[in-house]
């Protein structure tokens, strides 16, 4: 869970999910998966990306242990 990709799919999922008109196939989800990464700022996904360390350091401290991460 570590890994900034892994809280991208999590926004994904949350915006598709709560589009007005559900993706009904495949095709539509990719669709608006497409859709709806390039709606992510890219001060977001920096955000992210910058977050590893911190993310990295509390499982360091929490020896392994659970964390807010």
């Amino acid at each position: 869970d570590l890994n900034p990709i892994e809280h991208v799919w999590d926004l994904l999922d949350r915006r598709v999910r709560a589009r007005a008109i559900s993706p009904r196939n495949v095709r539509e989800l990719a669709g608006a998966l497409v859709e709806e990464w390039r709606n992510i700022s890219q001060q977001k996904l920096s955000n992210l990306v910058q977050s590893m360390r911190r993310g990295c350091t509390a499982v360091l401290n929490a020896a392994g242990g659970h964390t807010r991460y």
